[in-house]
């Protein structure tokens, strides 16, 4: 079982719950949210997502990865305008927050971000 903020992932089983709430998701969305949560806290690069959940080199489709994603979000609940669990690193992939945007966690490891930038 894998935890990160408030969802539970049981890989062995293929089941998924936000909160106390068990959630369906297609073999597809599955392995997508899988991968992401095995990663939380971590970039993971559109390249790494089609040849892990694809199982292929090239681009089936630009858009592939933006349907799941959406279906994804849309079924944990996850505002597409300002998301809280998956979001997008503009040129680099995707991250599944280890912490709620907002969050004291989340808000020191912005700033020791900035200050490691600067």
């Amino acid at each position: 079982m894998l935890k990160v903020q408030d969802v539970a992932i049981d890989p062995a089983t293929r089941r998924v719950w936000r909160d106390d709430r068990e959630i369906v998701f297609s073999r597809k969305e599955f392995d997508l949210l899988l991968f992401l949560m095995q990663r939380a806290g971590s970039v993971v690069s559109r390249d790494e997502l089609m040849l892990t959940v694809w199982n292929t080199t090239f681009w089936t489709s630009s858009k592939t990865i933006d349907v799941h994603l959406g279906w994804v979000r849309r079924k944990l609940g996850d505002d597409p305008s300002a998301p809280s669990l998956i979001t997008t690193v503009r040129g680099h992939g995707l991250r599944f927050e280890v912490d709620a945007p907002g969050s004291s966690n989340a808000l020191r490891a912005s700033e020791e971000a900035e200050v490691r930038t600067a």
